[in-house]
C-alpha cells in the first residue's frame, strides 16, 4: 500500500472537505438533507448503476406515486415495474418491491437503525446501508462508492486497484479514518458531491480543488492514471430478432420469465442467435417454432439494428414486422393485445426505442 502521508493531511482533508461543502458545494438534489429513511433508501436504490441526472425524474415520479413505504407496498408489481421502465437493471426493482413490502408489513413501516440489520435487507449492500445509517440516523459509517474511491485514491496516492479485495479494504479503512463522526451525513454527502463535480473521472477541476497542494495524483502528474483498476470488462455480444406478429389489429407479446436480462418484462416473441443472421434464417426458425406458417404471412418491414449497452453485454436487435394471414399459434406464454394497450406493459428500453421510432402503441 502506498498512501501519501506528506504534510499529515489526514486531519486537514476532512476539515477542507467540509469547508468546501459549506462554501462552494452548490449541487442540488431533492434527497439531500433528507432524514426520512424511506426516501433515502428509494434514492439510493434508483441511483445504483444510474446517473443522477437520469435517476432524478424517476425519484420524483416514485415519490409522487408512493409518498410512503406503505403506498409502495400496496401497489401492484405491474404498476411499480411500469414506473421503473427505462431505468434498467430490473433486479433492483424486484428488490425494491420485496424490501418495501417487508418494511411495511413486518416492521410497520420502520426501517432498522443498525448497519447489520440494514445490510440484511434485500438489495441493500454495505454502501446503501451506510448511506441510510448516516443520512437518516446520523450513525458514524462512511460510504464508499465510485466517487469516494476516486477522490481518496487520487489525494492519498493509492496504487492498489480499487476493484481488488486489497484495494477495496484500503479505501474502506481510509474512509472510516477520515469520517467526521459528529456529522457523518454531511461528510458522506460532501465527499460524494466532491467526486461528482470536482474530482471527476475525466476532466477533473484541479484548478478549483482545495487539495492540490497535497494531492498525490496532482503533484505527480498522475490524475489520469488514478484510480487504478485491475479488471477489464469482457462484453458479451447478443443478437435478438423480435417478431412483431400482427393479426386482425392484434399484436403478440410474451413475458420473459427466465433468469436472464429483462426478467418479468414483456417482449415480442424473440429468437436469439450467437451472431448476426439473415432474416430468411430467422423466418425459418420462426416457422419451426410454430409462430408463423409457410405462405401464411407477409413481411411488412425489417428494422435496422438497434443497440443497447448493458454493464457486461451489448445487445443487438432487429424487428421483423409480420402480417399474419392465420390466427397466431396458441401458447400459454403468448398474449394477443391491441397495439394501443402496449403502453400498459413494461418493455426493455431497446423495444421501447423501436416502438418510439415506428409509433406502435405509444398511447393507452
Amino acid at each position: 500500500m502506498k498512501i501519501n502521508k506528506k504534510r499529515n493531511i489526514y486531519k486537514g482533508f476532512t476539515r477542507k472537505l467540509l469547508k468546501w461543502n459549506l462554501e462552494k458545494n452548490i449541487r442540488e438534489m431533492p434527497w439531500k438533507g433528507e432524514k426520512d429513511p424511506y426516501k433515502i433508501w428509494l434514492s439510493e436504490i434508483i441511483l445504483q448503476q444510474t446517473r443522477v441526472d437520469q435517476g432524478l425524474s424517476y425519484y420524483n415520479a416514485f415519490i409522487n406515486s408512493f409518498p410512503t413505504v406503505h403506498h409502495l407496498a400496496k401497489a401492484s408489481d405491474k404498476k411499480i415495474f411500469k414506473l421503473w421502465e427505462g431505468l434498467g437493471y430490473y433486479s433492483r426493482c424486484r428488490n425494491l418491491i420485496s424490501t418495501g413490502r417487508y418494511i411495511s408489513k413486518e416492521r410497520k413501516g420502520n426501517f432498522p437503525e443498525s448497519l447489520a440489520e440494514l445490510k440484511a435487507l434485500r438489495g441493500i449492500g454495505p454502501y446503501t446501508a451506510a448511506a441510510i445509517a448516516s443520512f437518516a440516523f446520523n450513525l458514524p459509517y462512511a460510504v464508499v462508492d465510485g466517487n469516494v474511491s476516486r477522490v481518496l485514491s487520487r489525494v492519498f496516492g493509492i496504487d492498489n486497484p480499487i476493484d481488488s479485495i486489497k484495494g477495496k479494504k484500503i479505501i474502506t479503512d481510509l474512509a472510516d479514518q477520515l469520517l467526521n463522526k459528529q456529522q457523518p451525513g454531511n461528510y458522506n454527502q460532501a465527499i460524494m458531491d466532491f467526486g461528482a463535480v470536482v474530482c471527476k473521472p475525466s476532466g477533473p477541476l484541479c484548478n478549483t480543488c482545495p487539495f492540490t497542494k497535497d494531492c498525490f495524483a496532482y503533484i505527480n502528474n498522475r490524475v489520469n492514471e488514478i484510480p487504478v483498476k485491475a479488471k477489464k470488462i469482457t462484453v458479451k455480444k447478443r443478437w435478438f430478432y423480435f417478431l412483431v406478429l400482427n393479426y386482425k389489429n392484434r399484436v403478440v407479446i410474451r413475458q420473459r420469465t427466465d433468469k436472464d436480462i429483462w426478467k418479468e418484462l414483456f417482449e415480442f416473441p424473440a429468437i436469439e442467435t450467437a451472431k448476426e443472421q439473415n432474416p430468411k434464417t430467422i423466418l425459418q426458425l420462426a416457422e419451426k417454432n410454430g409462430w408463423i406458417k409457410n405462405n401464411k404471412y407477409n413481411v411488412a418491414g425489417i428494422s435496422l439494428v438497434f443497440k443497447q449497452q448493458l454493464s457486461h453485454q451489448l445487445i443487438h436487435a432487429r424487428f421483423l414486422q409480420i402480417q399474419l394471414k392465420h390466427c397466431p399459434a396458441h401458447s400459454a406464454d403468448l398474449i394477443q393485445v391491441s397495439p394501443k394497450s402496449l403502453s400498459r406493459f413494461t418493455f426493455p428500453g431497446i423495444i421501447n426505442n423501436y416502438r418510439n421510432e415506428v409509433g406502435i402503441g405509444l398511447k393507452s
